[in-house]
This record gives C-alpha cells, structure tokens and sequence, in this order.
C-alpha cells in the first residue's frame, strides 16, 4: 500500500479562511465582493482557472467553489483493488472515484473498504462458523458449507453505502473519515436470507434486534474490546433482500471487503453489515455495542446550526439511507473537442429502503433542469442505472449537477443540514466540464 498526503487544499483554504482562499485562487478582487467579482474583471480570473468561459456564471451560488477545483486525490494500491483513494491506514479506508463507478455491477477491484479495527489474518472459509443465539429456540453453530447446504442461495445486486460518504463537504469539518462521493458500490453478493436462518432458529416473540460481531480486532490490540459491533430492527434482518454472503461477483469476497462471511443490510449504513462475521446474538432491546452509541452513526432529531454543541440524548440511529445519485461518465474535467456540443451523461441513483422515481440534471447552475432516462433496479435494493444526453449552447465552462427523487416525493437538495458527525450528506453531485471553440 502506497499512501500520499496532499498539501493545503482547496476544500480546506475555504473551511479555514474562505476570503483568503478567494484572494489565492481567483485575485484580490474576489476578496472585498464575490457576487462583483464575477460580474467584473474576477470573472476572467476565474475562467482563466478553470479553462473556459462560464456561460451561465450569473447562476453561480455565492462562494461555489467550481466542480473543478473540489477535488483531491491520493494514490491508493492494495493487492485486488483497483485506483481506490485513501482515507486513512489505520484502519485501512479506502473510496472509488466517481469515474471508477461506471459499471452497472461494481467490480471487487473497485468496491470501496471501510474498516473500523484490524482485518483477521486468517480468512479462509475453511473451518469458520456462524452462530446464532440469543433469544432464539435453537442455538446454532454452522459453517458456510453448512449454510449453503441448509438454505436457499441467492444473488443479488445490493447497494452499499458508508453513513458517512460526503463528509468531506461539511463546514465546519466533521470527525472522522473524510469521504467525498465514493464510499459507495453495488457489487453482486451470494450468500443465504438472513431472515431463512433465523426462522430456522425460531426467533422468539420478544426478540427486538440482532447484535452483530466478527474477528476483526480493536485497533488498540485490546482481545476484550470489539473493533465494531452494531445491529439492526428484528424487522430489517427478515428482509428478504438481507443476507449473509460467502461470495462477492461470483468469487470469494476480498479480504478487505469481510471474506469469508460477511453481512449485507442494503440501504443502510455499510456498518450494519457487519465484516468478518462470526456471531449474530439476538436481544431483547436494542444492541448497545461497539459504535452503537452515544454518537456513532446517529443524528439529531432536529436540525441543527454548524457547530452547535447536541446532548447524547438529542441523536437517533441512523436506519434506511437518504436519496442520492452520482455522476460516474464522464470524468469531472472532462473536455468536448471542438465542433462538438452533446454529450452523454451516465450514472446511478439510489434510495435506501425505497426507489428512485426520477433523476434530473443541469448545465446551468439549476436555474433549469432535463430529466434523466431511469432504469428499473436489477433486484430489490439495488442501484439504479440512468443516462441522458445534454446539449451545451456554446463554448465555456459548465458544471452538470444531477438531483434524484424517490418514491416517497424526497429529492436530493444542493446543499444538507449540518450535523455533528458528518453523516447522511446526500447534496448533489456535480462535475466539470469544458466546451470547446
């Protein structure tokens, strides 16, 4: 694994100092005006910089800072995976660029990593077991083989996204791993329902929630405390589409991604899938172990201002994920030759627990907006596939900002409410691109 800090970035000089990263990147007249500036001498400034003229620069929100300016990479290489950029080494957390998500069927080399302690050195599924207890009639111990023998296999396609992809854009910034759009994939996984194991268990009538656990290590080296251990509603575990998988894309899931058991909870924080999975102990209340509280992956009941101080007792657990849609063809940057003017746009969009209704998409700034054709999931919590074609009246720079609904009517807004720990921003994913004489 190679890993390479960036210097002082864009994102971080307008957290900081937003006036002084004006004065830096575009002149000194950004500074006294930004609305002026780029009504005047600023505005070529700016074109200068991002390598065109910017046709509808009246739209422009006040301290945008351009969609090709926003983005920062590191080089990332982990034996099976593929142009993943770094978040962090210990523990190892890793994001796909938006560009790298292309495919309908995330690949295993492109699938992100979100780890919260150290990976078990053995993971061969040979000899590994699964057991359930708890509030069950038959305690059960099995292994995959025995698993794949007792019950149904299937495969789906199921969307997984971290509670905290998008952190990055949060001001002021959140802890944690600073996520732009990446921590996000749609691989296939084959495994068996969760719900068909524990019906054979006999779940019992005041059964309330699963508590998960796995072999992963707490980063301290501590064998007494868990890496990670979360749960989910009885309700949410007999989803059909909920599993736990032995294969990813058709081959044994890669070691970083929880080979050789692993839970899938699709539309719901990545961390309710629990890695590594050795033990699903069902309680009578909800689970209260590792990152199950007081803040981790929870919100506040209530909006909140950026940087207002929230009791423990104000946050709720985070469940079915918000509405979002990704921009992943062509690269941000991307430059029509000359004499072209139409270009085709392809991404993905997805919904938690619901579906995507409708994806749109702008060229200028939203002041007006072209829907989107939109393909039906491949299976019950999947992404959704969408593409259009969008015509540009003149040469310059654009940025194309794509907005999902679903079928509850709740559309993707530009920006989210601030929250303490940078969880649940599903803004608009814009990018960049450039017109040609």
């Amino acid at each position: 694994m190679t890993q390479r800090k960036p210097e002082r970035g864009i994102c971080e000089l307008y957290e900081q100092d937003p006036e002084r990263a004006d004065w830096l990147i575009f002149g000194r007249e950004a500074c006294s005006d930004r609305r002026g500036f780029l009504r005047g001498a600023g505005l070529a400034t700016m074109a200068g910089v991002v390598g065109a003229t910017i046709p509808f620069h009246r739209n422009m929100p006040s301290g945008l800072i351009p969609a090709a300016l926003a983005e920062e990479t590191q080089e990332f290489t982990i034996e099976g995976k593929d142009g993943l950029t770094v978040l962090n080494d210990r523990p190892v957390n890793a994001e796909t660029p938006a560009h790298l998500l292309n495919d309908d069927v995330t690949p295993t080399a492109r699938h992100f990593i979100r780890n919260n302690g150290i990976p078990p050195q053995n993971t061969a599924a040979e000899g590994w077991t699964l057991k359930i207890d708890g509030l069950v009639n038959n305690t059960m111990e099995m292994t995959i083989d025995e698993l794949k023998d007792r019950f149904e296999v299937v495969r789906l396609a199921l969307q997984l996204e971290c509670g905290g992809n998008g952190r990055a854009a949060f001001n002021p910034p959140a802890s944690g791993n600073q996520w732009t759009v990446g921590a996000v994939a749609n691989s296939e996984w084959t495994g068996v329902r969760l719900r068909d194991v524990l019906m054979a268990a006999g779940v019992q009538p005041d059964a309330v929630y699963t508590a998960h656990y796995g072999a992963d290590s707490h980063l301290s080296g501590d064998p007494e405390k868990d890496a990670v251990s979360r749960g989910m509603p009885i309700w949410k575990a007999m989803d059909p589409d909920t599993i736990i998988a032995f294969e990813q894309n058709g081959a044994p899931i890669h070691p970083m991604n929880g080979a050789p058991l692993r839970l899938v909870a699709p539309g719901w924080p990545g961390s309710t899938s629990q890695k590594w999975l050795t033990r699903i102990w069902i309680r009578d209340q909800v689970h209260d172990g590792q990152k199950m509280g007081p803040r981790s992956y929870r919100v506040p009941r209530y909006p909140v201002a950026p940087g207002e101080e929230v009791p423990d007792e104000d946050f709720q657990i985070i469940e079915s994920m918000p509405v979002k849609s990704l921009i992943t063809s062509p690269k941000s940057g991307h430059v029509l030759p000359v004499d072209h003017r139409t270009l085709e746009v392809r991404g993905h969009a997805w919904a938690g627990d619901e579906l995507v209704t409708a994806v749109d998409l702008s060229t200028d700034f939203g002041a007006t907006w072209q829907p989107a054709e939109l393909m039906p999931p491949m299976n019950g919590h999947s992404w959704q596939t969408w593409r259009a074609q969008l015509n540009f009246p003149t040469r310059g720079y654009y940025e194309i900002w794509a907005r999902a609904t679903d079928s509850k009517g709740r559309m993707q807004p530009f920006t989210v409410n601030w929250n303490p720990k940078g969880y649940l921003n599903n803004s608009m994913h814009r990018i960049a691109v450039r017109v040609e004489v």
